[in-house]
C-alpha cells in the first residue's frame, strides 16, 4: 500500500513471502502477507493475512478493510475483484495493477508511475 503524509510514502503489495525480493502475490484478497513499504525511507513491515487465505467469501472486502486500517493510499496487486475494488475506492485507496514481479520492483514501478491505475476491477467476483 502507499501512504503519504508527514513525509511518509508507503506502498502496500500482496507478497508471497516476507522478503521484498519475492514475487507479488497477484491475488489481492487471498495473499499470504501485506507488505507495507515506506517509499521515502525504504523501510517495510509485513502484516499477516491468514484470516482470509481460506475464507469462503468476503476475502477481498476484509483485505480492503485491513489495508485501510493500515493507512494505505495505494494497493499494488495483479487482480482485484469488484467488491474489493469498490471497498478500496470507497476508502480512497488507489489500485495499481502489476504483472508478475518482485515486491521491490512493483513498489518502484508504482512510485515512478509505471503501473497502471485501475479504473475498475479486473477480475470477476468469486460468486459471480
Amino acid at each position: 500500500m502507499e501512504r503519504t503524509g508527514k513525509g511518509r510514502h508507503e506502498s502496500r503489495c500482496d507478497g508471497t513471502s516476507r522478503a521484498l525480493t519475492e514475487p507479488v502475490d497477484l491475488r489481492f484478497g487471498r495473499t499470504k502477507f501485506f507488505v507495507v513499504v515506506d517509499t521515502g525511507t525504504g523501510g517495510s513491515t509485513v502484516h499477516d493475512n491468514a484470516q482470509n487465505l481460506n475464507a469462503a467469501q468476503g476475502a477481498g472486502i476484509q483485505a480492503a478493510e485491513t489495508v485501510a486500517r493500515l493507512g494505505a493510499e495505494a494497493v499494488i496487486a495483479g487482480h482485484v475483484g469488484p467488491k474489493a475494488f469498490r471497498a478500496l475506492k470507497t476508502a480512497g485507496i488507489k489500485v495499481c495493477l502489476c504483472l508478475p514481479m518482485s515486491v521491490a520492483d512493483a513498489v518502484t514501478a508504482c512510485k515512478v508511475g509505471k503501473l497502471q491505475e485501475a479504473s475498475a476491477a479486473n477480475l470477476e467476483g468469486h460468486w459471480a
